[in-house]
Parts: structure tokens; C-alpha cells; sequence
């Protein structure tokens, strides 16, 4: 009887003494979509954003860091490639100084260096993935325009272009009543970020057959994304309250790779930034 019993418990102890094991703390993490405060004009559609070095705009910029300051982030990760696949570290980031928030209106700068000086971080990641040579583009739009032309769609695909030069347009209207602040919770509302993948589901409509540019291009996209959250996801370590700032045509999908992802947490930016 003793033996049985001792068999029994060299069954059971392991078993107890693991399920005594602490769950890692989780990763929280902020995806802010941003607007591109450089005019870089590189998107599809691009807006005509005002100067963000004057001292008004960076005025509101400040009260955007101090809002964020309330979240304690321990890393920041911005939309660029890394140097050093291996760290995944912002090689431009230890250069930054305060002066560069005069010059330079990027919003890697004005947001992402911002936050990471104020709060002494070391960790600014570079996660961002690209086209490489000799692959195909992650955003081949040119054959949902060329498949549109051919079959009847060129009107219903201009519509939908007028939709986003109205979304646009009014962006730029809101900057001269709204603060950088007012804009950046407008645009990570969760019905903003539906409304923004609309626009990229309504494409899948443009195919046929075994010619679907518009599904291609979906799945290049959400590809591109995941390659994003990947890099994301290996540089993350437990506990970590990561602010990820990336254009807001990311939010989408990003977001949902956070709230899928066992042992992660997705925080809204909304909490965090200023209302007035």
C-alpha cells in the first residue's frame, strides 16, 4: 500500500509544482497610429499636414509625451528597418537631441524619440519590413487600377478614392481647430480603424477567376504586417509596456495580432492621450 501511495505522489507532485509556476507578466502594448508629419508623400493618398516644429505645434506635441508619460513605457518601436536584424535596435535614435525636435517634423521623431528622451529609454526598436529586391510589393495597387480599367471598375475604385481624398481633406482642415493631440485620438478610435480596413476589404471585390489583384494585394498587406508584429513579438520581454507608433493604416491589423496573441495586452491610446 505505502509503494502505491508513493507511486501516486511521484505522479501527482510534479504536476502540482508546476501548476504553482507563475504566469509571466504580460506585454502591454499601444499601437498609435500616426499621421505622417513629414509630407514624406509616400502612401496611396497623402495629406498636407501643417509644420509641427513651431513652437505652437510643439506645444501640443509636449502634452502628447506627458499623456503617454502615464502609460510608463519601457520600450518605444517605430516604423523603420533595423540596421541590426539581430537587436532590432533604432540605429538613429542615440544621436537624437531635443534640437532635432526643431528640424526634423518625422513623426518617429516627434513622437517616438520624444517619449523614449523623456523617459531615458535605451530601447527604441526599428521593427518595420519592406520590399526586399527581387520580391514582390507588399501594396501592388497598380494591378487592382490595371484589372478595374479592364472590367468595368475604374468608376467604383474612383469612388473609393474620393472617399479617402475626403477622409484627407478633412484631416486638414481639423489641424487648424484641433490639437496634434484631438487628432491622434481621433484617428485610433476603434471605429476609425474599422473604417480605415474597409477600404483595404472593399478591394477583394476586384478580381475574378484566377486574377484577384485585389485579394493579392490583402494578402501581401496583412503579410507585410505580420512580418511587422513578428519583429515586435521577438523583441518583447515580460512585463514590457511598449508605445508602437506606426502609420495609422497599420492599426488594423496590428491591433488584432496584440489581442491575439497569448500573453499580450492591447491598450488604447485614447487613455492616454490629451482630449483638449
Amino acid at each position: 500500500m505505502l509503494k502505491i501511495l508513493a507511486a501516486v505522489a511521484a505522479l501527482v507532485l510534479p504536476t502540482a509544482a508546476l501548476a504553482q509556476t507563475p504566469e509571466p507578466e504580460p506585454v502591454e502594448v499601444m499601437i498609435l497610429g500616426a499621421y505622417h508629419m513629414g509630407n514624406p508623400g509616400q502612401d496611396l493618398h497623402n495629406a498636407r499636414v501643417d509644420p509641427v516644429t513651431t513652437p505652437e505645434k510643439q506645444a501640443q506635441l509636449e502634452a502628447v509625451a506627458e499623456g503617454l508619460v502615464r502609460f510608463r513605457p519601457t520600450a518605444v518601436a517605430v516604423e523603420r528597418i533595423a540596421r541590426d536584424q539581430a537587436t532590432m535596435l533604432d540605429h538613429r535614435y542615440p544621436d537624437f537631441t531635443q534640437a532635432d525636435l526643431l528640424t526634423n517634423p518625422d513623426e518617429r521623431v516627434q513622437l517616438g524619440y520624444r517619449l523614449a528622451h523623456r523617459l531615458d529609454l535605451e530601447r527604441v526598436y526599428a521593427i518595420d519590413e519592406q520590399d526586399r529586391e527581387g520580391q514582390p510589393s507588399y501594396f501592388p495597387f497598380e494591378d487592382v487600377q490595371r484589372w478595374a480599367e479592364a472590367n468595368g471598375g475604374a468608376e467604383r475604385l474612383g469612388a473609393m478614392h474620393g472617399e479617402i481624398a475626403a477622409m484627407i481633406a478633412d484631416l486638414e482642415q481639423r489641424q487648424a481647430r484641433e490639437t496634434v493631440g484631438q487628432l491622434l485620438r481621433r484617428i485610433n478610435t476603434p471605429e476609425r480603424v474599422l473604417w480605415d480596413q474597409g477600404f483595404y476589404t472593399r478591394l477583394m471585390s476586384f478580381g475574378a477567376a484566377d486574377d484577384q489583384p485585389g485579394a493579392v494585394l490583402n494578402a501581401r498587406w496583412y503579410a507585410r504586417n505580420a512580418q511587422i508584429f513578428a519583429r515586435l513579438l521577438q523583441v518583447a520581454r515580460p512585463g514590457d509596456r511598449i508605445v508602437v507608433i506606426y502609420g495609422s493604416g497599420h492599426n488594423y491589423w496590428l491591433r488584432q495580432m496584440v489581442e491575439t496573441t497569448p500573453g499580450f495586452r492591447l491598450v488604447e491610446p485614447a487613455d492616454y492621450l490629451p482630449a483638449e
